[in-house]
């Protein structure tokens, strides 16, 4: 991203299970701000695809999609079904889609939607690649046992059926994959506050990520001012 924005970017970074979803939507309601979950682009992208009726292979359509992708996708109901997510895995590897929505997301940071003031934006590598200039950067940390316990517990109470060990394996196999692969690999940026949310409430979490907040860039919640 060329330059500093006038956009205030808050980048919320770690793995899955550490409770960066909701931390981030909680400070982006806080501080009003607009929010992006990082993760839902791809799923928008083949939600366009499959209302189209063009397939996720197609790498013009998908490059013709993701170019028109808007804000307003990543609020549709349906981006959890199956269908979606297939086609979402068919277009997260192609090169050219991969840019598109990366500069998407860096516009969403610079120019948040609605005027806002500025932009919570949660993912594996927001402020490593997406926003290295972020204002202020947080990576969640949670140990696997503690981050498969929500997700099994999460699972459980939306009605699907779960079972712990599984869902503890799944968690350390993602975290192998996100930590070894070659492109914008799970680390945490050199700028950025670590917090483990092991032993903490979403409350506690909440709390210690506006003290740092505060700390590093001065803002606090509108409510405070």
């Amino acid at each position: 991203m060329a330059g500093k924005q006038d956009s205030v970017i808050i980048a919320i970074d770690g793995p899955a299970g550490a409770g960066k979803g909701t931390l981030a939507k909680r400070l982006a309601e806080a501080f009003d701000y607009a929010y992006l979950d990082t993760g839902t682009i791809y799923r928008a992208v083949g939600a366009r695809l499959l209302d189209t009726g063009a397939s996720a292979s197609d790498s013009a359509a998908a490059l013709e999609a993701a170019h028109n992708l808007d804000p307003r996708d990543l609020e549709r109901s349906d981006l959890r079904r199956e269908a979606v997510s297939g086609a979402a895995s068919e277009v997260a590897v192609q090169p050219a889609v991969r840019q598109a929505l990366l500069e998407f997301q860096r516009r969403f940071a610079a120019c948040p939607p609605e005027g806002k003031a500025g932009a919570v934006l949660d993912g594996r590598d927001v402020g490593t690649v997406i926003c290295p200039d972020a204002d202020a950067k947080l990576f969640l940390t949670a140990s696997p046992e503690a981050r498969a316990g929500r997700r099994h517990k999460e699972l459980q109470e939306s009605g699907v059926e779960s079972i712990y060990a599984r869902v503890l394996e799944d968690i350390k196999a993602r975290d192998e994959r996100d930590s070894c692969r070659a492109a914008a690999p799970l680390k945490p940026a050199e700028d950025a506050v670590t917090l483990d949310t092991t032993a903490l409430n979403a409350d506690e979490v909440f709390a210690q990520a506006l003290r740092i907040i505060a700390e590093i860039t001065g803002r606090t919640p509108i409510q405070q001012r």
